[in-house]
């Protein structure tokens, strides 16, 4: 049986006189990508802090595998406009070399945009930069906070690919926070469902169908929820562009996340 890299035990946090996070017991095993979701103020990103060692709790226990090497992505980051900095300046600073690096960024399609200022790449290039500056660390935990944010919907697909096949070739353990449910639902081993308390949590399709995640997000998104494979028929540039298309799939998530969207617009 394995042995968790991280395990949280019987967790509370408060914050300003209010509980954040109540009883929360969680283990995290190596090679195994674990989604939280839930609303916003649920406690999820409070809870990345905590398995990072960035908050202790003010009760429970965390305990860590000795010697866990973690690597994080964080939402976003802020760059002084009057730092001269490059994206592969940026890369450097991971202490990895430059023929490591550049090939990381080939990897993730920002060779292209290596001597560009961080402050002037869009949204969707920053979070592949981001994601390729955690890569580097060859971590066995790699911790993301909302690593799709600022994609657009093609290139969202294409993110959770791309993390898929970092866990796969790194053999690394994935904790990610996202609200991306459609793309969740389709890419993770297991969703823990947040709200203050852990509200539920298993295999994706037994998480949908659970009545504490349907009264979380509402009975309208839980039925039109579906737990979909996403066959890669085609392939994105950085900025999430079909470049080269195959033979269209019809069941393919990019195709539901369109219908999906178009749904959304007419309510």
């Amino acid at each position: 049986m394995k042995q968790a890299i991280v395990s949280l035990k019987g967790i509370c946090l408060y914050g300003r006189g209010l509980l954040i996070l109540n009883n929360i017991s969680l283990d995290i095993y190596p090679g195994e990508l674990v989604s939280l979701i839930g609303p916003n103020g649920a406690g999820k990103t409070s809870l990345l802090k905590l398995v990072l060692k960035l908050q202790d709790p003010d009760r429970g226990v965390v305990r860590r595998k000795p010697g866990l090497k973690i690597a994080y992505m964080p939402q976003k980051i802020e760059v002084n406009p009057m730092l001269p900095m490059t994206v592969e300046g940026f890369l450097a600073l991971s202490g990895a070399r430059k023929k490591t690096y550049r090939r990381a960024a080939d990897r993730l399609a920002i060779a292209d945009i290596l001597a560009r200022p961080v402050q002037t790449v869009s949204g969707g290039e920053l979070q592949r930069v981001l994601l390729c500056r955690a890569m580097l660390r060859n971590a066995e935990l790699l911790v993301l906070d909302e690593p799709a944010q600022g994609v657009d919907i093609a290139g969202q697909a294409e993110m959770y690919g791309l993390i898929q096949s970092i866990r796969e070739e790194q053999g690394c353990a994935v904790l990610m926070v996202s609200h991306d449910l459609h793309l969740v639902m389709a890419n993770t081993d297991r969703v823990v469902c947040l709200n203050q308390h852990i509200c539920c949590q298993g295999h994706p399709e037994q998480v949908s169908n659970d009545p504490a995640y349907r009264q979380l997000f509402g009975r309208g998104v839980a039925e039109n929820l579906a737990v979909y494979t996403h066959h890669h028929d085609h392939e994105h540039d950085i900025h999430g562009n079909v470049v080269c298309e195959h033979e269209h799939s019809r069941n393919s998530l990019s195709a539901e996340l369109c219908r999906q969207k178009e749904r959304e617009e007419r309510e």
